[in-house]
């Protein structure tokens, strides 16, 4: 009995990946729906995020001290080393197998994305609107050029709001494109290679504080 349960285990997960699709709002790696949130300028869910994040550790871990990249081998220097090679392999195994059969295209998932990123400066523009409006009825009868006047910030707000959008999510697309680029050369040995991935980890980290700025700005903008 349990020799057959250990087969049909197989043929039913695969049967499972085979027939999930993704959707827009889900993540973009396995199509789950908990907990998505922006990572790496995708909707991914918390458990590829926790993924991620520890072969994130495990790559910073191996570049802070030149060690070699993290790969298919475990053998390491020591025992904290160990732990992180283990811990990157034991979440790769992990992203594999949830794994959407059929990756979304980059362009509809960044599609996707737009809507939100427009129903926010729509949101704004109304709040903004309705709260310029009490002005303008009061002195409507005093000053026909006042009503024009407290109309110019909510237009202004407007287009502030759209511009944050649109530069963060050029830079989200920088992003993508270093993340990429720090795959390839992590799988890579040298001086050069080194060098290479310290530059673009300061790109890096560059991009995220300008995107933490960008995201203080747009809650402040909105009144929040």
């Amino acid at each position: 009995m349990t020799d057959a349960q250990t087969l049909e285990a197989p043929t039913e997960n695969a049967t499972i990946r085979t027939v999930r699709r993704w959707s827009p709002g889900a993540c973009v790696w396995c199509g789950d729906t908990d907990s998505v949130e922006l990572f790496r300028n995708e909707p991914r869910c918390a458990t590829c995020r926790k993924h991620e994040a520890a072969i994130d550790e495990a790559r910073k871990f191996m570049g802070m001290y030149g060690l070699r990249p993290i790969g298919g081998t475990l053998q390491s220097d020591d025992e904290e080393e160990y732990e992180h090679r283990l811990a990157a392999r034991e979440a790769r195994r992990a992203l594999n197998d949830i794994r959407l059969a059929e990756q979304p295209d980059p362009a509809l998932v960044r599609k996707a994305l737009r809507p939100r990123a427009a129903a926010i400066t729509e949101n704004h523009a109304g709040t903004s609107a309705q709260a310029s409006a009490r002005p303008a009825a009061v002195t409507r009868s005093s000053s026909a050029s006042k009503p024009a006047k407290s109309a110019a910030p909510v237009r202004t707000d407007a287009v502030d709001v759209e511009e944050i959008q649109t530069r963060a999510l050029a830079l989200l697309d920088q992003l993508s494109a270093i993340d990429a680029q720090l795959i390839l050369v992590a799988e890579q040995s040298g001086l050069a290679a080194r060098a290479r991935r310290s530059d673009l980890e300061k790109q890096k980290a560059t991009i995220l504080r300008t995107l933490a700025a960008l995201e203080k700005a747009r809650l402040s903008a909105s009144g929040r």
